[in-house]
């Protein structure tokens, strides 16, 4: 897929390869939208990868002195949703990422490649445009400060530079007279892209609204505003006759197209009932009741860090050096494969299962520095210094694991081929919540897919494995 990768320290060392690399190079984060797109050779045109996961405080989340809270380039989504500051001061955006994929697929995918990679679907943008951000790129030039709305310039197109990177996202916090939320329609409860998604933000002056901001994605070709409804807010109490005509004045200024997804008809009726559902639950204060006060994350207790000394490293000029399942192995093959194949075609570690190569099904899940990922979308030179469990790493001493054993009596193996997945998802909720609710069950299973039956005797087999001793 890529020729050269390289593993950076600074951000620095990253801006001056993207300088010399020349256009056929990209830089890796999360990598979930960009190794889709080169396994499905869409960007033929890509040589070179610059990983800067890395590269130390770049996943922060901060507030500074002027009220503005600031995410790194490393946030992902589950940072944005566990976010104590995002859930109370950028809420849209807390519900927006929560929304996006699976907690696997959360882990890994940062909100700075939802904006990069410019689909009008995505749900990130949608609440940062109504919330007002802006992005810092940074080259061998210099910074430059852009506003999202200048950013997009069409469907998956903005204006950065190929030898720019983007090192800052930045919003003002909502005040205390402010609230928001996000609406999102999807063709299924997770994993699913956006038929439309709705973020709404609203400043009120006592019960009137003083200020509106309604952004819509997925009805045109970039993120938009509803304008005229924005308008038509102003000065007004929420009541059901004002919250009835903002929705179908949001409705009048989108223009959707007709795709797999959905008719352009059933979008714009969809908006309109989406914007009526947002302000609705902005009235009653019940916007915060659809996202769980403690989301599963499939983090566990402890992440892993990178100890070695990492400057502008290689590959496949270094061999690849990792710690699989607590035995160190060297790669001197595989950099430009997927963690997935490494794993299965270097390693022989064939437990880890290929169902959709796309971030869909599950079968494929690890746990990469302490986290739960879909191996098929980590580029195999991210495991270099990195510390990896698969399924033939949760037994212990010739014991099976709690959720292993549990699947066995209760009859939850099925044909098998998803097995895997469920559990490594399975053992890490048990990790970080020794006793969970069906609910938070449910949650961890998201990102995998069963072909088989059901899923009842796997959230079984999840819930009386919490039962059983380690």
């Amino acid at each position: 897929m890529w020729h050269e990768y390289y593993n950076v320290a600074t951000t620095d060392e990253a801006i001056r390869l993207m300088g010399e690399k020349g256009e056929g190079t990209r830089i890796v984060a999360g990598g979930t939208d960009l190794i889709l797109e080169l396994e499905r050779g869409v960007r033929r045109d890509i040589h070179t990868l610059i990983d800067i996961t890395r590269i130390p405080g770049l996943d922060q989340i901060t507030l500074d002195e002027e009220d503005v809270i600031h995410l790194g380039p490393m946030v992902t989504h589950n940072h944005c949703a566990a976010s104590k500051l995002i859930r109370e001061r950028a809420f849209p955006l807390a519900r927006a990422a929560w929304e996006v994929g699976a907690p696997q697929i959360r882990n890994r995918a940062t909100v700075a490649g939802n904006l990069i990679t410019a689909s009008p679907a995505n749900d990130t943008i949608t609440p940062l445009m109504a919330l007002g951000a802006w992005i810092v790129l940074a080259s061998s030039r210099g910074k430059r400060k852009v506003s999202l709305e200048e950013f997009y310039s069409g469907v998956r197109k903005t204006v950065m530079q190929p030898d720019e990177i983007l090192v800052d996202i930045a919003f003002p916090a909502l005040k205390t007279s402010q609230k928001g939320t996000f609406i999102k329609l999807a063709l299924r409860r997770a994993q699913a892209i956006s038929v439309i998604n709705v973020a709404v933000v609203l400043g009120f002056e006592a019960a009137t609204v003083e200020l509106a901001s309604i952004t819509l994605g997925a009805v045109a070709p970039t993120i938009i505003h509803a304008k005229e409804a924005e308008k038509y807010l102003a000065g007004k109490e929420l009541t059901e006759v004002v919250i009835a005509e903002a929705a179908r004045l949001t409705m009048e200024d989108s223009r959707p197209i007709d795709d797999i997804r959905g008719s352009a008809a059933y979008r714009r009726e969809m908006v309109r009932v989406c914007t009526a559902r947002g302000l609705r639950s902005l009235l009653k204060g019940e916007e915060q009741a659809a996202i769980p006060p403690e989301p599963v994350l499939l983090w566990g207790k402890e992440q892993s860090t990178f100890n070695g000394q990492l400057s502008a490293q290689s590959f496949p000029e270094s061999p690849i050096e990792t710690t699989v399942n607590g035995v160190k192995h060297t790669f001197t093959s595989g950099h430009d494969k997927t963690l997935l194949r490494l794993l299965r075609e270097e390693g022989k570690l064939i437990g880890t299962k290929e169902g959709c190569a796309e971030g869909e099904c599950g079968a494929c899940t690890v746990f990469l520095d302490g986290k739960a990922v879909m191996a098929c979308l980590v580029p195999a030179p991210r495991a270099h210094g990195a510390e990896i469990v698969t399924v033939e790493g949760l037994a212990n001493n010739g014991q099976l694991h709690p959720v292993q054993q549990a699947f066995i009596n209760d009859g939850a193996v099925q044909c098998g081929y998803c097995t895997p997945g469920f559990l490594m998802s399975g053992a890490k909720l048990l990790e970080e919540r020794p006793n969970p609710t069906r609910n938070e069950i449910e949650q961890a299973i998201t990102g995998n897919l069963c072909r088989c039956t059901g899923y009842y005797k796997i959230v079984q087999a999840i819930e009386d494995a919490s039962q059983l001793e380690v």
